[in-house]
This record gives C-alpha cells, structure tokens and sequence, in this order.
C-alpha cells in the first residue's frame, strides 16, 4: 500500500463524475448566510449533505447552536481509530456570498453547477464547497486503499457563517475545547498563489476596518458665498488620509508598523512571485513598502489602503461646501502588531497633527496568524505534495488576505496548515464564480496523498491532543 494508490482512488472518484455530482448538488443548496432569509437552508446543509456524507465514512457528527444569537448552527464530526494516533482537525465553511443571479454571463444560474469544458461554474464552487469536498473525498480515498483504515483520528468543523465574518466560531471553539481536542488543522480556504502551483499557507493577515468621519455642520453651503470661509471636510478629510499613508502606499502612523520580517519568512518568500497570471493586474512600480519584494510587501508585511471616501454627491456634485466627508480605510496586519491599539494609534496619530474632530469607529479585528514554516507538519505536507505532484510547493507564511485561522492557532493552539484549491481569477464573491476541474483532479489526488502521509507517519508527528 503506498500514497499513490490513494491518489489514484481519488482521481478515479473524479474521473467517474461522481465529484462533479457531489459537488453539483452542494452548489444547489443556496447557502447564502449575508441573506436573513436562508436560516433553513443553512442548517439543511449541515443536516442533509454534509453529515450523511461524513457518516458514510464512519464519522459520528452532530448539530450545535451558535453560541451567538441568531447566527446559523456548526457541525462538529469524530472518527476515532486509537488513543495513541495523531488527531487532525479538518475546517470548512458551507455558506456563500449572495448569488447574484442574472449577473453570469451567458445567462448561467449561480445555483447550477455548469460545466464549460476547462472550467465549472457556480456559486460556491470556489468558495469553499469545493474545497471541503475535496477533503471528505480524499479521506474516502484514503480510508479505501488502507482497507478501511484512515490510519489516524479525525474530527471535523464545518460553519455557516464565514461569509459574515464567523459570529460564534471563536465561542465555539473557546467552549469545545476538548470536542475539538487535535494535533494539527488542515483546511482548505481561498486561492493558490498561481493555479500551476501547489500551495500551503500557515496562516493569514489580520484585518481591521475602520470608520473615518468628520461632521463640522449640518447641510452644505454654498461655495461662492462661503468658500475659503468654511473648513471643507473633504479637504479636512483626504488630508488627514495623507498623514496615516502617503502618495506612495507606505503606513506612516509607526504604531500600524509591524516589527521586521523575521529571517525564516523571508527565506520562505524568496522564491514566491506574486502576479503574472492572465487575468492578474499589473503590479504598480514603487508603490508601498520601500525595500520589500511584491511577496513581502503582500504575505510579510502590512497595508493600509483606502476602500471607500465620500463627501457630498459624487454623482451629482453641486455648488455647494458639505458639511461632512466619510472613508473606510483597512489595515491588513501580520503576526506582531499591536492589534487592539490600532484605533488609539490612529487617533493619536491624526491628533498630533490637527485632526482630532475626526471620529474613528472601534474595529472588528480578525487577528492575524503564522506558524513557523520549520514545523514538523509543514515538513509533511510540502514533501507529500511535492512527491503527488513533482512541483515544489509554494509555501506562505499566512495569504495577504483575511480568515478565521486565529480560532484554531490562538484559542484552540494547533498548528495550522492550509492546502487551497482554488486559483487567483476564480471570480470568488463576484458573479462567474468558477473552479478549474484540473486543479480539481489534482487536489483530490493530492490531498490524498498527504493524508495518506500522516497515517504513514503517525508514530512520529508532534502531539498536542489529551
């Protein structure tokens, strides 16, 4: 018995269409959690797809409240095999960004898994029914060529909440410490860092958004008779933006800093290449952090951008000087900045220099995580991926973007390793969301190697369960 025969058996579930089908009617289910109106979809998931089909291989699931009011339920999932084996903790999310039906080209239907030849088109096919089915059929894959063994214990979460930032999961995950008790997480979220590359993640950038607004008066006044009487809060406004980041993109509030790129994600990031595919944009010259690679300034570093500013009616200007101007600006920060002052250090910052009318909103902080990239089931999983495969994987300290990874790595303490299966210009969140079914054959293939791996050399990971 080796990693290839479990490989196979995972191709040939692809190769039958039996994936296709699963994965089509999963796509069906409108799971759309930023929609009040789907409660009952969103527990019909967990209920009739997902527990059944982890029960077809020997798990023992079941259905828990959200800790939040009014957020949709979890799912948690055991198969144990032996007290002395390792444990591995699988993630996923069943939940999706609203549909946007009649915005597909070609008049598809978001909740219709389309096959167009070199790509599969539907809602959540991306994002991430793909990749929590991927994981459930390579443990299908692997516990068929073992002879109905997985070779180690496995447990299972599964939310419905991703989508509207995880109300509860750190709750739950707080609460369960002992129901969802393991060595490591595997889990498969978000994009490869090109669609001919493997990659693995070990965590991801934290978040912050945060509310910028300055009121001076009620109603605008008009410009002839005013102007250069009155403070203009646009002008207030895009000037105080300019002393948190210049014209250039480089954070100039020292608090919103991180400390340097340590000397092991720098050796990680050396060989990464962000951009190039097809449908990437060009990389901006100059832009950002000085003396940073594009992998650094994106997977190493943090950002502060500008998502939204406003002052009067930019579709319809008039004569006239508003009295108040609104932004939305984001940090993206890395593991070692001081999360919970952010805010302070942004008001400090715009005090210090005569801005301190503008009113900054507290943020919702989703922290940011990265394991060392010399961990023993980092080690495991790029060779087994590089053997499945014959590419190197790319390997990330954490994405550039956002998800609940501090759930697992700060409350929960595992190890957590990211194996996507997706790719950058998979239209994720937009209509057209798509996969490509040849990453999808390779992810089957393997993700089962892997978990193959970890049977294979459960005597000698790194323990962490009671």
């Amino acid at each position: 018995m080796t990693a290839a025969l479990a490989a196979a058996g995972a191709q040939a579930h692809f190769d039958s269409g039996e994936f296709f089908a699963t994965l089509a009617r999963r796509v069906a289910q409108r799971t759309e959690s930023q929609n009040p109106g789907r409660e009952a979809e969103l527990r019909a998931y967990l209920e009739t797809e997902i527990g059944p089909s982890l029960a077809a291989l020997g798990f023992a699931w079941q259905i828990h409240p959200n800790p939040v009011a009014g957020a949709p339920p979890l799912l948690s999932a055991q198969r144990i095999e032996g007290p002395g084996l390792p444990t591995v903790l699988f993630y996923g999310h069943g939940d999706v960004v609203r549909g946007h039906e009649g915005q597909w080209r070609d008049g598809r239907d978001p909740w219709t898994l389309s096959d167009a030849g070199q790509r599969w088109y539907g809602r959540g096919s991306a994002d991430n029914k793909s990749q929590h089915s991927i994981n459930i059929a390579a443990i299908g894959a692997v516990i068929a060529a073992r002879g109905g063994r997985l070779g180690f214990n496995a447990k299972w979460l599964l939310e419905m909440a991703e989508e509207t930032g995880s109300p509860g999961l750190a709750e739950f995950c707080a609460a369960q410490r002992s129901l969802l008790a393991a060595d490591a997480l595997i889990a498969s979220d978000g994009p490869r860092l090109r669609a001919d590359r493997p990659t693995v993640f070990l965590g991801s950038r934290g978040v912050a958004n945060l509310d910028l607004v300055l009121n001076l008066r009620d109603g605008g006044h008009h410009s002839g008779n005013w102007g250069g009487l009155l403070r203009n809060p646009g002008t207030v406004l895009a000037n105080a933006i300019a002393c948190l980041v210049d014209g250039r993109g480089r954070i100039l509030v020292e608090g919103l800093r991180p400390p340097p790129i340590p000397a092991s994600v720098r050796a990680a990031l050396a060989d990464i290449e962000v951009g190039g595919g097809p449908n990437d944009p060009a990389i901006d010259a100059g832009w950002g952090e000085p003396g940073l690679s594009a992998a650094e300034r994106v997977f190493g570093f943090n950002t502060l951008e500008v998502l939204a500013l406003g002052c009067g009616n930019p579709a319809q200007p008039v004569n006239a000087i508003a009295g108040s101007a609104r932004a939305t600006v984001q940090l993206r920060f890395v593991v070692g900045t001081a999360a919970k002052q952010i805010r302070a250090h942004v008001l400090a910052h715009l005090a210090a220099r005569g801005y301190g009318d503008i009113a900054v909103s507290e943020p919702q902080l989703m922290h940011a995580t990265r394991l060392d990239p010399d961990n023993a089931w980092v080690r495991l999983a790029l060779d087994a991926l590089q053997d499945a495969t014959g590419v190197k994987p790319a390997l990330l300290p954490n994405i550039g973007g956002s998800l609940p990874n501090d759930a697992f790595a700060d409350i929960l303490g595992l190890p957590t390793v990211w194996v996507p299966h997706s790719y950058p210009a998979c239209s994720q969140h937009a209509p057209d969301e798509h996969v490509l079914p040849a990453l999808m054959r390779q992810g089957l293939a393997m993700t089962a190697a892997l978990l193959w791996q970890v049977g294979a050399q459960a005597d000698d990971l790194p323990r962490r369960s009671a």
